[in-house]
């Protein structure tokens, strides 16, 4: 089986800055057409600049959690590229909880933005992709990648909406996949511990104690750099993952292996 994704066409949300533009940037190194789409249109343009029309990189600027936006995405995407062969739904965000706080609202928030943003786009996809097919003896298929944390399987007091909107995450990718397998569309989660997100760089640089927390429960004993799940993202989306659907793969140094108990998963 080849690992080869030249010549499809990807989605990439949360792709102005960390984990998705580092996805979105190797994606468009192994010959895919890329869309990377963001809220941040400010740090599209800085992290991208002028792209030419007919060249294999995009962006889309919008609230993705809007379904209007989303709407608008994937008609640019049609617009741009024809097709769409894979989705990477890498748009997410970690906000500290107060578990005993009913007003707190993180968990809406965090549902919202990590679930629901990632599963409206993934129908529209999902049904753009079967359209695809119409006409053809087999169907062509697709694949969507959710990217997830460990955080789901893992008790923290302050990060209680991240676990839950995480844990629904590795669900709705179950779910699709069997909804979607007859379409030859396989669904997958990409599972990772302490990446060196935007979200974390922030986190960082008021809690400097975190960095030793997150070394000191990770085997491997240090944080990963966003460049390093682009080529699991990169297997799950070829077709040498072509019998793979409905997994959560975990990428976290090890760290889901030993005692989670109050250290952080960002």
């Amino acid at each position: 089986m080849s690992y080869s994704i030249s010549g499809k066409t990807a989605i990439v949300t949360g792709g102005a800055n960390g984990i998705g533009l580092a996805i979105g940037r190797h994606l468009a190194d192994k010959g895919a057409n890329v869309m990377f789409a963001d809220i941040d249109e400010e740090g599209l343009t800085e992290q991208l600049g002028e792209q030419p029309e007919d060249g294999p990189i995009r962006y889309f600027a919008g609230d993705l959690r809007e379904k209007l936006t989303l709407a608008n995405l994937l008609s640019a995407t049609i617009d741009a590229f024809d097709s769409i062969d894979i989705l990477i739904n890498a748009a997410r965000q970690v906000s500290v909880s107060d578990p005993l706080n009913p007003d707190d609202d993180a968990v809406d928030m965090l549902i919202e933005q990590n679930l629901m943003t990632s599963l409206r786009l993934s129908q529209l996809v999902a049904k753009r992709m079967i359209k695809q097919s119409e006409g053809l003896e087999e169907p062509a298929g697709g694949a969507i990648i959710n990217l997830s944390s460990i955080a789901a399987g893992r008790a923290h007091s302050e990060l209680l909406g991240y676990a839950i909107s995480s844990a629904a995450v590795d669900q709705m990718t179950r779910s699709l996949a069997v909804a979607l397998a007859p379409y030859r569309i396989r669904v997958n989660a990409l599972a990772f511990g302490s990446v060196m997100s935007r979200s974390l760089q922030e986190t960082l640089k008021d809690h400097g104690d975190y960095r030793t927390d997150i070394e000191q429960h990770t085997p491997l004993g240090r944080i990963a750099s966003p460049s390093e799940l682009v080529e699991a993202v990169q297997f799950l989306a070829s077709d040498g993952a072509g019998f793979m659907t409905g997994q959560i793969l975990t990428l976290d140094g090890g760290r889901s292996l030993v005692d989670p108990v109050e250290s952080s998963a960002h």
